[in-house]
């Protein structure tokens, strides 16, 4: 009995991915998640799931950065990207960065079904007609390499500090002190080599679907 995981903050596209699961695997398990919090929790719940589906822009997970850091944590997880977005260059980085597969939102529930059986077939699978594309940037690839060395509370914290919150905000929010959020702070730019917050988000964002549209946060008064 196959365990899929599906997140995407949308009711409806999680209904629609539902019946195409219950198309091809009618017996299978589901569990879903609506948030990037939710998302980390049914992962870590759920270690011998055999697929994750997952939103391109669920908030809290926009970008490659979530992809590279559950494929590092959970390498074994096959983990199938959907998303409004389907130019190529945005499904050819996806797989770049170990996606098994990349669904536009747009596909028929026959494709999806199509594509779910490959996946779990251990094949990957691309919308039919995928131009050929070169690789992703060097620079790309690296961040991705120090991102996947983040532990998880480290880059919730990133992720965090990328909505423009402060060290004593994130504190609040994760229930720990300032001093802990600071010394994750310090291990962050380091494994990112960046000299502060702003560089690091910068770094980060990288692996944003719009690398140019990424908005660092200023520095914080409290940090030091």
């Amino acid at each position: 009995m196959p365990t899929i995981l599906i997140a995407d903050d949308h009711p409806l596209f999680r209904e629609a991915l539902r019946h195409a699961v219950a198309r091809i695997l009618p017996d299978a398990q589901l569990f879903e998640a609506d948030s990037a919090d939710a998302l980390y929790a049914l992962v870590d719940a759920q270690p011998d799931a055999d697929l994750l589906l997952l939103d391109l822009n669920m908030p809290g997970v926009q970008g490659y950065g979530a992809l590279v850091h559950l494929r590092a944590l959970h390498p074994q997880l096959p983990v199938v990207m959907v998303s409004g977005r389907e130019e190529p260059a945005v499904i050819r980085r996806a797989l770049e960065h170990g996606a098994a597969g990349f669904i536009p939102k747009s596909t028929d529930a026959a494709t999806i079904g199509v594509a779910l059986s490959r996946v779990l077939e251990g094949e990957r699978w691309s919308p039919p007609g995928l131009p050929a594309a070169g690789s992703i940037p060097a620079e790309e690839r690296d961040v991705a390499r120090r991102l996947a060395e983040l532990t998880p509370q480290q880059f919730r914290v990133l992720q965090m500090l990328a909505t423009g919150q402060l060290n004593k905000q994130i504190a609040y929010a994760l229930n720990v002190s300032e001093a802990t959020i600071k010394a994750h702070m310090t291990a962050i730019l380091r494994k990112l080599g960046a000299n502060n917050r702003t560089q690091a988000v910068l770094i980060a964002g990288k692996l944003a679907v719009d690398p140019d549209s990424v908005v660092p946060p200023g520095e914080d008064p409290d940090q030091a």
